[in-house]
């Protein structure tokens, strides 16, 4: 009697297995997209990493497809995050890197990624960095701030406001801040110095890591930062804490959401300056900081991965891990990543960084994760960020609003492996213009000297007086100009790069 009782109890646990991975295969899919600060096409396993290990990404990997040759918007970060929510590129609406305080640069009248999904029927959550702005110009810090992720279309947010290294060093949770005494009012000033907490440039014992001077400010855990800060004590962040609070939160948002299809935006911060590993990550990696907080960004991938499982919600789920701009060493903080570096290339075999308009400065690790769906294996097809809006409407069948998303294009079977075909022309945005098509890539004649802030940073932007062009095929590198050799090839770019910039 035992042993059929326990028979019939396997069975239904079988049955309730099957059903819940029919429903699975059936029912929209979650989709998360882990968006990580600053990490190079190089700096992950399965691409080619030295000294750090990335367990939970080359997993990722192993199961999903790689690709190759996708690329942000542009090579910082607040244009190519407004890219990837509006399907618009950053230069129609002059997005550049924006200081703590600025004013939400998305128009909240118009659609953007996560309205879309609403439309779907989606639960929509960002967690992590934000950095495009909040209200509408002065902020009071001590209120909820109107103007933020829920008029962009978000339904949940816990935010970092705008970077690690900016204050307020607080976090928001839908758009108020948290933890935050009343009696201790929080006041900001990205211009006129304001007493409150130590300032960097008075007291260089303070600091755990020491800065250039723009870096200077407040010092908070140790940690100097760009603008300055009095009150909120009780709201600081600590900046070793901040994976494993991001991380709670984003698998809390997964538990409660596990019923109904869910868009999560996890916005790392890592691996963005200042690079503070927490202890369980310190000597992780052969490279210092830097290379700990990569181990450390794996490790919060590993916590969605599990979070999904645990909800039997992975098989379903279209994960896309990439970021938001190619790599950079000297951000502005000591770190010796420079020096600890060694054998490992962060851009892979791809020139520039950071704020270049070379390769590296927007091809990004790119994976997409979706058992259900997406067979494993590698693509080379030509992608950019600012597709995901019109590729994820396709997939939904969800009809793009009239003006949203206006350089969005739909290559959902590129996306999931089903084509290599990808975009004609891709545009890559820094501080000139880059421009794809096929093996050529083309960069727009920049006749300006290097800005000493990028230039102090160890980067080549990528600025010529003459056209520069080069075939990615021969020259991944792009260390041979072959302008001169093809003059139709240039002329067919030159016209099309004044089509889309007009």
């Amino acid at each position: 009697m035992k042993k059929t009782r326990n028979l019939c109890m396997l069975l239904v646990s079988l049955l309730v297995s099957q059903f819940i991975i029919s429903q699975n295969k059936t029912k929209k899919p979650n989709i998360v997209i882990i968006y990580v600060d600053d990490l190079g096409y190089g700096d992950i396993g399965v691409n080619g990493a030295i000294g750090v290990k990335t367990p939970f990404v080359d997993e990722l990997a192993k199961n999903g497809l790689n690709f190759t040759d996708a690329h942000s918007a542009a090579a910082t970060c607040t244009p190519s995050r407004y890219s990837l929510l509006t399907g618009s590129y950053a230069f129609r609406n002059n997005a550049a890197i924006l200081e703590g305080d600025a004013p939400l640069i998305i128009d909240t009248t118009k659609e953007t990624l996560p309205k879309m999904l609403q439309k779907a029927g989606y639960t929509t959550g960002i967690v992590g960095k934000w950095h495009l702005g909040l209200g509408a110009g002065k902020i009071d810090w001590n209120q909820k701030i109107p103007l933020g992720p829920e008029e962009v279309g978000f339904d949940y947010s816990f935010l970092i406001p705008a970077t690690g290294d900016r204050v307020p060093t607080v976090f928001l949770e839908n758009q108020e801040v948290v933890n935050l005494d009343k009696n201790d009012p929080i006041t900001v000033s990205y211009g006129t110095r304001i007493d409150g907490y130590p300032w960097g440039s008075k007291h260089p014992e303070l600091l755990k890591q020491h800065t250039d001077p723009y870096h200077q400010g407040a010092v908070i855990n140790g940690i100097s930062r760009i603008g300055y800060m009095k009150g909120g004590k009780d709201a600081l962040w600590v900046d070793e804490k901040i994976p494993f609070v991001l991380s709670e939160k984003a698998t809390g948002f997964i538990e409660k959401e596990k019923e109904n299809p869910f868009f999560l935006y996890f916005s790392l911060h890592d691996i963005h300056q200042p690079r503070i590993a927490n202890i369980k990550f310190v000597e992780s990696s052969t490279m210092g900081p830097r290379g700990d907080v990569i181990a450390q960004m794996d490790w919060c991938v590993g916590e969605i991965t599990k979070a999904l499982k645990k909800q039997n919600l992975l098989d379903n789920t279209l994960i896309i891990f990439t970021s938001d701009n190619g790599p950079i060493l000297d951000d502005g903080y000591l770190d010796y990543a420079i020096e600890l570096l060694g054998d490992h290339k962060p851009g892979g075999k791809y020139k520039g960084a950071k704020y270049s308009v070379f390769e590296a400065g927007t091809r990004m690790p790119t994976i997409l994760h979706w058992p259900a769906k997406v067979k494993p294996g590698k693509s080379d097809a030509l992608l950019s960020q600012v597709d995901l809006y019109a590729t994820l409407a396709c997939l939904l069948d969800v009809k793009v609003a009239k003006n949203a998303a206006p350089d969005s294009e739909n290559h959902l079977d590129a996306w999931l492996g089903k084509s290599k075909k990808g975009r004609e022309f891709l545009l890559e945005e820094a501080y000139t213009y880059g421009l794809r098509f096929g093996k050529w890539k083309y960069i727009q004649p920049k006749d300006k000297p290097i800005p000493d802030w990028i230039a102090k940073k160890f980067v080549d932007p990528g600025f010529s007086a003459e056209i520069q062009l080069f075939d990615l095929e021969k020259d991944p590198s792009e260390e041979n100009n072959i302008a001169k050799n093809n003059p139709k090839i240039v002329k067919k770019m030159e016209n099309k790069l004044k089509e889309i910039l007009k």
